[in-house]
């Protein structure tokens, strides 16, 4: 079959972002989480909303079933940000439900059913002790075949981990560069679980150390404390802790128009120009654990649909569930050749003020993972970084015209690529 291009059918843009603190939550529900993503977003729109305009609601939810024990949560959202009767659909997708949601929602304005929706993203996970965390979310692999096999989703992406180390040489020590400089970045971004650099970790365990009369570490630097096997443990090698993303409270919401209706909320609308979405076959059945098919034809069909390359890219932010995500998905997505996005850490290419900044928000590793809600936190990010309003965290010196998101759920079975466009 020959691969068509393909293009949206009318132009959409996104006038309104908002998340709220991401985090161990406790006494507060995924509607309290939402609505407050949701009042963050309409103070966002610089002219002014009116809730009643709001045509549709999108929301990217894994599985408040076993989390909350509240499934058709979608309404329940509506009914917390006063959309109800309006049409309210939730988007699962694992990991990657927040992404989907996006794309649906980008589908439903570009095929002329609605002008303005809103699409957001939730979950509620630490409610659940972590042993029932770990077999809510293993319900997203091959539940067949790697579950009985003793796979939890540290000990699947150990696998892609080690055949990256086996394919290209990538050490261990390329991982815990990542976990630090997005540490680095989440320690600049108010609304990330782990507000903290590592060396802020550091300080602290030496304090109470201290505090208790124990021995005081003496680490020589980050990466002293990283291979220590008491602060930093294995939790499948080559995976420690401080390689894997947190469980995680919190929400997002965008609020998405029609191209030609979007200088009617601001004057600075972010435009979405490209979109990829592909499957995958389950790990097992991989040929090359070392990549993720479903990320490169999703980044296929969005650099088609926006007519740019990884080249054109100055920013991104990606699915980094663990460290070893994120080398693989700048590889994924062309801006580094396969094996070379390890280097592309150490050389500090990736950093807040490298050439290709990656995960400026501190990614899903600092930020923290509300799996429902990462793919659309990834965007909120983006729409701050490129109105320039993203603070101290800012990317610097860099005017940014062209940025991406990169979604992916479970080992790769669902992945969603959005391209953005500031004009």
């Amino acid at each position: 079959m020959i691969k068509k291009s393909r293009k949206l059918g009318r132009g959409v843009a996104i006038v309104g972002a908002g998340v709220c603190k991401f985090g161990t939550l406790k006494g507060r529900s995924s509607r309290d989480l939402f609505v407050e993503a949701f009042n963050e977003m309409r103070a966002s729109v610089d002219k002014g909303l009116e809730i009643k305009d709001i045509e549709a609601l999108y929301v990217g939810n894994f599985s408040s079933d076993f989390f909350e024990g509240q499934g058709h949560i979608a309404p329940i959202m509506a009914d917390w940000v006063g959309l109800v009767p309006r049409p309210a659909t939730r988007v699962e997708g694992a990991c990657a439900s927040g992404g989907v949601a996006l794309r649906e929602g980008i589908i439903a304005i570009a095929s002329g059913l609605y002008d303005m929706v809103l699409v957001g993203g939730v979950e509620k996970m630490t409610d659940l002790p972590t042993e029932r965390v770990t077999d809510t979310l293993g319900g997203a692999s091959d539940v067949l075949y790697e579950v009985p096999a003793g796979f939890t989703f540290p000990g699947l992406y150990a696998a892609i981990a080690t055949a990256h180390m086996n394919k290209y040489g990538t050490k261990v020590e390329h991982f815990m560069k990542v976990a630090i400089k997005n540490h680095n970045n989440g320690a600049l971004n108010p609304k990330a679980q782990f507000n903290s650099t590592i060396k802020d970790v550091m300080a602290s365990r030496v304090k109470k150390a201290q505090e208790r009369g124990q021995p005081v570490p003496t680490w020589e630097n980050e990466m002293g404390f990283l291979k220590d096997d008491r602060a930093n443990p294995v939790v499948a090698w080559p995976m420690r802790l401080f390689d894997c993303s947190p469980i995680t409270d919190g929400a997002a919401c965008l609020l998405l128009v029609a191209e030609d209706m979007a200088k009617n909320f601001t004057d600075t609308p972010i435009y979405i120009i490209g979109v990829g979405q592909a499957s995958d076959v389950a790990l097992h059945d991989k040929e090359d654990l070392s990549c993720i098919g479903a990320a490169k034809e999703a980044a296929r069909q969005a650099y088609d649909m926006a007519g740019v390359g990884p080249e054109d890219i100055q920013i991104a932010e990606v699915h980094d569930c663990f460290t070893i995500a994120e080398i693989v998905a700048t590889e994924d997505l062309g801006f580094f050749k396969p094996g070379e996005g390890a280097k592309a850490v150490e050389d500090g290419v990736t950093a807040r003020d490298g050439a290709k900044p990656i995960n400026t928000s501190g990614g899903l590793k600092s930020k923290g993972h509300p799996v429902g809600a990462s793919g659309v936190a990834q965007t909120v990010e983006v729409w701050h970084q490129m109105r320039g309003e993203a603070g101290p965290r800012q990317v610097p010196g860099m005017d940014i015209k062209l940025a991406l998101t990169h979604n992916v759920g479970a080992t790769g079975g669902t992945c969603v690529v959005h391209i953005y466009e500031r004009r």
